[in-house]
């Protein structure tokens, strides 16, 4: 037995966890939170809790709160070596879910895991998170760095998100007013999201497509890294003028399985295939792989990440509001009554 190694002290750094890097990383941090904070943040990052102030605005104010992942999109950010938009995708999911029942986001914590925390890598990752609170209007207000030895593979991380919004009681969205004859609009995505990424690097695989190829104009590497959407601002802006009766998110079950989670059993939502053209991107995955159609709509967004449902009368003035916050706004069919078996989303 070697006695000068049993009795060397050991550290935590020994173990493969460098508090050091963990305090440069919050240091890194401070500044990109900083810019996203509210006047109602009393305390935010470098504490054991952060303090969030529900102001006057609201008279009955319901919290609104919701969490998700990047999922396996985060493979391809490490095979590309890109990490300043993952974090864009996490802040997304998120907002978006709670966006739906009339919230607006409040303020946002993420936690990042890694084997060995790269401080570089984690602080571009922080910045894609800061700059989605941004987009959304929401506080970084906290999270969590976690160094865990031999529980990830070298170079690669995890991530999650938590946002909590509030909502007036009486302003809800729960899909409840929802009639025969209203109608339904889409807001475009701005690519497949953070949902199919499974999908997507079997055909990168079986096919061999090199992600640094022309792809319209951009890498196809970076078409399918393009950050979700967040479409927060211009929604929360057209609540203040038309009525909105429903709102899906369109992300894992794609068009034909999100929809449904807003109609009463005895509706069905009719849409027209014709009313918008599937983006590039999905017509060269549903190529590549040979994918059925009902197999695209139900993995894929297809290009719609936002499904709204209003009056008819409302359609023109929610089209017009949308349309000047810079979305690209689509009628994509009407609300119809279900006929016994049919599914609750029809696409003809």
């Amino acid at each position: 037995m070697n006695t000068s190694d049993s009795s060397r002290s050991l550290s935590y750094r020994d173990a493969g966890v460098d508090i050091d890097a963990g305090d440069a990383l919050v240091e890194n941090i401070k500044p990109l939170a900083r810019r996203t904070l509210r006047p109602e943040v009393l305390a935010g990052i470098g504490g054991f809790g952060a303090l969030f102030e529900l102001t006057g605005k609201y008279r009955e104010p319901v919290l609104v709160s919701g969490t998700d992942g990047v999922g396996t999109k985060l493979k391809l950010a490490f095979q590309m070596n890109r990490h300043d938009t993952v974090g864009i995708d996490l802040v997304a999911m998120s907002v978006n879910d709670i966006l739906v029942q009339g919230a607006e986001p409040l303020f946002f914590l993420d936690y990042f895991a890694c084997g060995k925390l790269d401080v570089a890598t984690a602080t571009e990752v922080v910045k894609g998170i800061a700059r989605g609170c941004e987009l959304a209007g929401c506080a970084l207000i906290g999270g969590e760095t976690a160094e865990m030895p031999g529980m990830y593979p070298p170079g690669e991380y995890d991530l999650a998100g938590f946002a909590v919004g509030a909502v007036e009681k009486s302003r809800i969205i729960t899909g409840r007013d929802i009639a025969v004859g209203d109608t339904v609009l889409g807001l475009a995505s701005s690519g497949p999201h953070s949902n199919g990424y499974a999908l997507i690097r079997k055909l990168l695989q079986t096919t061999g497509a090199d992600l640094a190829a022309d792809f319209h104009g951009r890498s196809l590497g970076d078409t399918l890294l393009a950050p979700t959407r967040i479409y927060v601002k211009p929604v929360l802006a057209l609540l203040d003028r038309v009525p909105v009766k429903g709102m899906a998110h369109i992300t894992g079950g794609g068009l034909l399985e999100n929809i449904p989670r807003i109609l009463a059993s005895s509706l069905t939502a009719v849409l027209d295939r014709d009313a918008w053209r599937m983006p590039p991107i999905f017509q060269w995955l549903q190529a590549a792989g040979n994918v059925e159609q009902r197999e695209m709509y139900r993995t894929f967004n297809c290009g719609i990440g936002m499904v709204l449902v209003v009056a008819p009368q409302d359609a023109p003035a929610a089209r017009r509001v949308l349309e000047e916050a810079g979305e690209t706004v689509f009628e994509l069919g009407r609300i119809a009554a279900r006929k016994p078996g049919e599914p609750q989303t029809v696409i003809q």
